[in-house]
């Protein structure tokens, strides 16, 4: 075994490793599972652990690579799931009771093959709020996932366990998905990065959906070029999705080298500099500074785009689930559940104005990016809240923290745009992160800002010991 550090080493370092015969993936595979054994008990993410498949999965790498073949960008590479995504043999919960009945997946979501096939370890699934439907994780059927850097603190949610997984060292790579923030906001509260890709960049066949024309896939890692990585493994066409882009796979790993000097880099102001804490904003103000950022944008009306959202999934996500609501009500989270039903009472015509709204908006949106490239702004309002706690302060006023958690994320999922988080060094006791978003198909913008930020030092992820 070589002298890399499995918990704090970035995913891409444990694949050069591998593909060098340093160590073996099934040397990297007995490592994550005895960290996962040690420390997952006390967090909560994972749901299920396939020790056995992992092993397998593992032996097959070295085997390829003994024999002088191939087995892969992401040879050896562990990696988990939000149990949202079909594995072949489980049963995909979506962090639900009532999901628990049904038959196992007959076949890997797409997303999940794709890291498969590149050679990625399969270890397992991870907790998550029910049905996607929140942002801390705390859930009624399986208990909260405690945020690594405090136990006593929210993971952030939905994909809260593929955010802790990733912030306790168990895994250096993860699925989410994102309808408002769920990759975003579980990343930024555990210290890890986080990349929502374009909408229709990943396909999304396996997944169970919370809001069709929100839902995202994406990764979560301890380096830039970790989720770029997963990115380049999973982008591209797919017919099993109706709604992933046809358009061919743009490499991103590949340009993270590129710098940002052609770069236009601008802060967004009005919604995206109020309701914060000092800490959250001045995360930002770091990010800017180091890039030199001092122009400051307003996208018109993003208040209303967070409202509008609100509006579509629930409506969205009540229709997906109205036949449960009517017989199995009870066996529903009682806070998702009030949740959907109250999306299901909608009526059409709000549905049918939010969305003129989103099209409108999405053209004020793309006059901005005529002239920026990249934009700034908070990922979450504050560092992860207490487990239980209802409400937050937010510039002097008491709300509701499920809800306001997604303050500055919404706004951004509303039209699919493509956003990495990336976590700020130095920001405070518990973890923040700021968002680097760019236009549509331009992932490899963020990532270019992600990766100067990374070798300045200001964007590092932190790994609880």
């Amino acid at each position: 075994m070589s002298v890399i550090d499995y918990a704090t080493a970035d995913g891409l370092a444990l694949v050069g490793a591998v593909r060098a015969r340093r160590t073996s993936a099934l040397e990297i595979c007995e490592l994550a599972l005895a960290r996962i054994a040690a420390r997952n008990p006390a967090l909560n993410a994972f749901t299920h652990v396939l020790a056995e498949q992992a092993r397998a999965d593992a032996a097959r790498v070295d085997a390829t690579i003994a024999g002088g073949g191939d087995p892969g960008p992401l040879a050896g590479l562990p990696f988990a799931v939000k149990n949202l995504f079909d594995v072949g043999g489980l049963t995909t919960l979506a962090g639900s009771k009532i999901n628990a009945s049904h038959p196992p997946a007959r076949r890997d979501a797409a997303a999940v093959r794709a890291l498969r096939r590149a050679g990625g370890v399969l270890l397992g699934t991870l907790n998550m709020d029910e049905y996607a439907y929140g942002f801390t994780t705390e859930n009624t059927h399986y208990g909260p996932t405690r945020n690594p850097h405090d136990a006593s603190r929210v993971a952030g949610g939905s994909s809260g366990g593929s955010g802790a997984a990733v912030g306790a060292g168990l895994v250096p790579l993860t699925l989410g998905s994102d309808t408002n923030g769920s990759i975003r906001v579980p990343a930024a509260l555990c210290g890890v990065f986080g990349l929502k890709p374009t909408y229709g960049r990943v396909s999304r066949a396996g997944s169970v959906l919370f809001a069709p024309s929100f839902d995202h896939v994406g990764p979560l890692g301890r380096s830039v070029r970790d989720v770029a990585a997963a990115l380049d493994a999973m982008q591209g066409p797919d017919g099993g999705d109706p709604v992933c882009a046809s358009r061919p796979a743009e490499p991103c790993l590949p340009r993270l080298g590129e710098g940002v000097g052609d770069l236009r880099i601008a802060v967004l102001d009005g919604h995206f500099s109020r309701g914060g804490d000092a800490s959250a904003l001045g995360a930002v103000a770091q990010v800017a500074a180091a890039l030199g950022a001092g122009r400051r944008v307003t996208i018109p009306e993003a208040h209303r785009a967070r409202a509008a959202a609100m509006v579509i999934t629930a409506s969205e996500g009540a229709t997906l689930h109205l036949a449960d609501l009517r017989t199995r009500a009870q066996d529903f989270d009682p806070v998702s559940r009030d949740r959907f039903l109250a999306g299901a009472l909608v009526p059409s015509a709000w549905y049918v104005q939010a969305q003129r709204f989103r099209a409108w908006y999405r053209e004020r949106v793309g006059e901005i990016f005529r002239d920026v490239d990249v934009l700034l702004a908070p990922t979450t309002p504050c560092p992860a809240p207490l487990i239980g706690q209802d409400r937050i302060v937010l510039d002097g006023v008491e709300v509701l923290t499920r809800p306001n958690l997604g303050l500055y994320t919404q706004p951004l999922s509303f039209i699919g745009l493509p956003v990495l988080t990336v976590p700020v060094a130095g920001s405070g006791a518990m973890p923040l992160g700021v968002q680097i978003v760019a236009a549509p198909f331009r992932e490899a913008h963020a990532l270019r800002v992600g990766a100067l930020l990374e070798g300045k030092g200001v964007a590092a992820a932190v790994i609880s010991a």
